[in-house]
């Protein structure tokens, strides 16, 4: 019987694509390639541009990052701790977080930088001003000039805001960038400050804006832990600042009436705004919940993450209206109250609500 070679189907040619790639800085967008968010961000800069880079900060949601990242958590004796005194994280190629070593202090705050078309701004400025032992202006100028190099710029103007000047915690870095050139360094005392974000009448309601070009970051003033508290949204990352009034740590109380209006002013903002995470200034908590660090701890390993869900606003604000007018400690799984009790108290009380759990011995 005579036998027939099996049929092989006829390639088809390569299908030309009717899409000419451009190079602004966000990549091919009509590609369909890339998911929502992620095409939004600069994960196609060209390799050596031939003019500047501009980006366009325009988002369906927020810009796409990682933050699933340990942070480095000291050592039982800090003077033989050998990691980097400012650790740094790239959240996306616009978005940095940066964190003092808790063995240079044992706060060890965490500062942000965020990069626009027109320049950048550096969010806090960390608990030590001698930069031997915390080169806060050595590291933002190392990512300033890469980044500048990245988008063919060979300036880059920086801009220097604290949530508090009050807060010596998150404040004492801001004189290593003194005389710096192309730098703004917005006022720390309160009613300077007041004057140059144009909110000496309306304080503390009102907002203000940082215009970092495409990129415009907006000033909420939030006094209740400190007198001059100010809170900044970043409308690209979805991402709300707060400093030390809402952070997943021991939350120091100064005036009360402030922190309920303030934490009421940010739950109307998250109303109206889209809010992924809430960033503080410190982390203070364990893992375990309801359980926290003591003051001057320079070994964390059990840490809870920074960032805090939105929802967690609406939880701080039901019980600061709880803690209101008494001198008193409250615990919840993610913070801890003191209202005008030493940030030391401690109690035997547990509240309800809260698992009990052992915190695990450190390793």
């Amino acid at each position: 019987m005579p036998q027939t070679s099996p049929s092989r189907p006829v390639p088809t040619p390569t299908p030309t694509s009717t899409i000419n790639p451009t190079f602004s800085g966000n990549g091919n967008l009509a590609s369909g390639y890339n998911p929502p968010g992620v095409k939004n961000t600069d994960s196609a800069v060209p390799l050596h541009p031939s003019a500047p880079v501009v980006h366009d900060y325009s988002c369906d949601g927020p810009a796409a990052g990682r933050l699933g990242f340990r942070w480095t958590y000291g050592s039982n004796v800090a003077a033989r701790n050998r990691d980097p005194r400012v650790q740094v994280v790239q959240y996306n190629e616009d978005t940095f977080v940066l964190r003092q070593n808790v063995c240079v202090h044992w706060e060890a705050p965490f500062t942000y930088l965020l990069f626009g078309n027109d320049g950048a701004l550096l969010i806090d400025s960390g608990a030590t001003a001698n930069a031997s032992y915390y080169p806060l202006r050595d590291t933002v100028d190392a990512i300033i000039t890469r980044w500048g190099q990245m988008r063919r710029r060979d300036k880059v103007p920086l801009t220097v805001a604290m949530t508090s000047g009050e807060d010596i915690a998150q404040s004492q870095g801001i004189v290593q960038f003194a005389g710096r050139p192309d730098t703004t360094i917005v006022p720390t005392p309160l009613e300077v400050m007041k004057r140059h974000y144009g909110l000496s009448v309306t304080w503390p309601l009102g907002t203000s804006r940082i215009d970092l070009g495409d990129r415009v970051i907006e000033v909420i003033p939030t006094p209740g832990a400190h007198r001059d508290g100010v809170s900044f949204y970043d409308p690209y990352c979805d991402f709300l600042f707060t400093g030390d009034l809402l952070f997943p740590g021991r939350i120091n109380i100064s005036n009360d009436r402030d922190y309920v209006a303030s934490l009421e002013r940010l739950k109307a903002f998250a109303a109206r705004e889209p809010v992924k995470w809430v960033l503080g200034g410190h982390i203070d908590m364990m893992f375990v919940p309801g359980k926290h660090y003591p003051r001057f701890a320079t070994y964390k390993p059990y840490e809870r993450i920074l960032q805090m869900e939105p929802e967690l606003i609406d939880e701080a604000l039901q019980y600061a209206h709880e803690v209101a007018g008494k001198d008193m400690m409250l615990i919840r799984p993610d913070f801890v109250l003191f209202n005008g009790v030493s940030p030391d108290q401690r109690t035997r009380v547990w509240p309800e609500g809260v698992p009990n759990i052992d915190a695990p011995h450190p390793f």
